[in-house]
């Protein structure tokens, strides 16, 4: 016997929205979440949003929350990219995608941390067992399914356990799957900007030697900053006093916005590469950073987590119909050879981005701006660009990143 049939550790994003999809097809689910389950779900905005693609968009809108979330995002209309140096500001943009080119509506949308994280907390409600405040400390195969032990000293069995606990995931490491990457030598510092002028829906990548700064719009005459630097000197700027930090900010990010000023908290993060060899295990099934965590350069992380989500739901609901056991290694070999090529794929590709960008070496920089010069030239290549930008050209596309149900 079970007390689930699917327990799932970790309760950031990829977890509550897998249960959901999960529940919402009859499975018994458990989401265990380390943190209180208000901790992120107040009403001060502390600076963390997110670029959702259209496939991702469209998976909240089969979940039936987009409605809900709609009046708090905002679309993303235009994408200019260029390269730069640190006191530059805005450059004049070498690629700009407009998203009339691809007739899908918008690039992608972005929305904050706080109003996404309550939608999912809220629709949980009775249908998701939601356990917060402990976390998973151990595992072991029973027969038939799994036992897990919590902090709590708890027992919960289910038939599968699925790791969305992060880069450092306890899950994987108990299942004996290993993990490979490196660091990038960045730390990214995140920021919410209010400024004076309207942003008009347009998201601007800056590419420069230390790192990539990326200004995206929220609503309002607001934009969050994804910034990258060395090591020492994102600790360095993240020391610094508010008006200090806007201070080294301001050449960076230019003029074309008006003034500036904070709108949020500064948070700062570590950037580097993190693989698992495998997606899944005896009776374990990883998905988001605890299979794969990227780089940002172009905001495709939770993205990416999502497209697992969306592929294993669908392979678990269908088994279940079908009368398999959805733990099963037939079960989940097939979700792993679904998902495994075109992350991995994608995040080796962000991270030749980020490095062929952080060159100075004049022959690269002249082969990037012929490159991206063809590709903003050539109208089918940059449709091919704006597409896998908003998860269009997942082959094949699970059933919830179009927009249907289970």
């Amino acid at each position: 016997m079970t007390d689930v049939d699917i327990l799932i550790a970790g309760g950031g994003l990829n977890g509550p929205v897998l249960a959901l999809a999960l529940a919402g097809a009859g499975l018994r689910v458990a989401v265990v979440d380390p943190r209180p389950a208000d901790a992120r779900a107040g009403d001060n905005f502390d600076g963390r949003a997110y670029a959702l693609a259209v496939a991702s968009q469209r998976l909240f809108k089969a979940l039936g929350l987009w409605a809900g979330l709609a009046g708090d995002s905002q679309p993303i209309r235009q994408v200019k990219a260029s390269q730069g140096h640190p006191g530059d500001g805005a450059a004049p943009f070498f690629l700009h995608f407009d998203s009339a080119e691809i007739e899908e509506g918008p690039v992608g949308y972005m929305l904050e941390d706080r109003f996404l994280y309550r939608a999912l907390l809220a629709a949980m409600g009775d249908r998701v067992q939601h356990l917060s405040g402990v976390s998973v400390v151990d595992q072991r195969i029973a027969a038939g399914g799994v036992e897990a032990v919590l902090s709590d000293g708890r027992p919960l069995r289910a038939r599968l356990l699925v790791g969305a606990d992060g880069r450092g995931s306890g899950v994987a490491a108990r299942a004996g799957i290993r993990r490979r990457g490196w660091d990038y030598g960045q730390t990214a510092l995140v920021a919410a900007i209010a400024h004076e002028r309207p942003h008009h829906g347009i998201a601007q990548q800056y590419f420069m030697e230390t790192g990539p700064l990326a200004i995206l719009p929220l609503p309002g005459n607001r934009s969050s900053v994804v910034w990258s630097e060395t090591h020492d000197n994102a600790r360095a700027i993240a020391a610094l006093p508010d008006e200090a930090f806007l201070d080294v900010l301001r050449p960076r990010f230019g003029d074309y916005l008006g003034e500036i000023s904070l709108a949020g908290a500064r948070f700062t993060y570590p950037l580097s590469l993190s693989l698992a060899d495998r997606y899944v295990a005896d009776r374990v099934a990883l998905v988001g950073d605890a299979a794969h965590g990227v780089h940002p350069i172009a905001g495709q992380g939770l993205n990416l987590g999502l497209r697992d989500v969306a592929a294993l739901a669908e392979i678990l609901v269908d088994a279940a119909r079908r009368g398999e056991d959805i733990g099963s290694d037939l079960v989940l070999d097939r979700y792993q050879g679904w998902r495994r090529f075109d992350a991995t794929s994608l995040a080796l590709g962000m991270d030749g981005v980020n490095r062929l960008f952080a060159s100075s070496n004049p022959v690269l920089t002249v082969a990037r701006g012929i490159g991206m010069g063809v590709v903003s030239a050539v109208p089918a290549l940059r449709r091919g660009f704006m597409r896998q930008a908003a998860g269009l050209s997942v082959d094949p596309m699970p059933r919830l990143l179009t927009g249907q149900p289970l």
